[in-house]
């Protein structure tokens, strides 16, 4: 099926922007990415300006996909927001123009980013595809076999020697703790969707090893609080080169997390 998007949406720069470890591209010629969420699988590939060829049906598109990659937001509109004298964040929308903060599954993105802490995103993905293998469930596509991210109850009797083995290290106890929170519901994941950020905050890091980075990383990429600036090694050196020791965040209000994943990926593709 064919679909056309007007906006900004470039799916090299979603994959490279850091939020997101299982995207990936699965060919080249034509170029195809695929994407997960949860049990559903996108194989997605562009032929034209703004239209691309997609593999599940209009439905799908438009309950899962769409909410995914949050076409209900105008992000042309947001990078016309930046101030002329805001040249960092000027040039950093105009390097990373096509990057969307997308909608992911909520337990994905707790795990996934408990497991970022010090680690590379080639490391933070071979971590995240082995605990996958180990623990989730495998499906058939057309194209290949895929393992969806386990959920709580597939990892509920996870151990310390098999974590391991996926290469967790230190994080193999923030991992249980949290496996176990969700599992025995003293956190539920859904529900504190509808509370207020900073009551969603503090439940996340009520869980061992969820700092404020983290909390705000889970907090944008999967609840699409997008007033949320998450503060790495990355950002904290633009904040001290490029504005002086002061966030420049807090500025651009609920856009701030928009305008954090454009430096984010401005500043990595300056050390690439």
């Amino acid at each position: 099926m064919k679909i056309t998007i007007n906006d900004d949406f470039d799916l090299d720069k979603i994959i490279d922007s850091g939020q997101c470890f299982r995207p990936c591209i699965i060919c080249e010629s034509p170029k195809t990415y695929r994407f997960i969420y949860r049990q559903y699988i996108l194989y997605i590939t562009k032929d034209g300006p703004n239209t691309y060829d997609i593999s599940c049906n209009l439905n799908d598109w438009n309950e899962i996909w769409s909410k995914y990659f949050d076409l209900t937001r105008n992000y042309e509109n947001i990078r016309s927001i930046i101030p002329c004298d805001d040249k960092y964040m000027y040039e950093s929308s105009i390097d990373g123009k096509g990057i969307r903060i997308l909608r992911q599954d909520k337990w994905e993105m707790l795990i996934s980013f408990i497991i970022s802490q010090r680690k590379s995103i080639p490391a933070i993905r071979s971590c995240i595809e082995k605990l996958c293998v180990k623990y989730g469930s495998k499906i058939k596509t057309e194209n290949e076999d895929i393992y969806l991210f386990p959920t709580a109850q597939q990892m509920i009797d996870a151990n310390e020697e098999e974590l391991a083995q996926c290469g967790m290290g230190y994080r193999i106890g923030y991992i249980l703790d949290a496996v176990r929170k969700v599992y025995y519901k003293e956190i539920d994941l859904e529900n504190i969707d509808r509370i207020s950020d900073d009551y969603l905050y503090n439940q996340l890091t009520s869980i061992k090893g969820v700092g404020k980075k983290v909390a705000n990383c889970v907090m944008l990429f999967a609840y699409n609080r997008t007033g949320r600036a998450p503060v790495d090694v990355w950002i904290a050196r633009v904040i001290d080169e490029f504005y002086n020791g002061k966030d420049p965040f807090y500025a651009y209000g609920e856009n701030a997390g928009i305008m954090q994943q454009y430096v984010f990926y401005h500043i990595q593709n300056r050390y690439r």
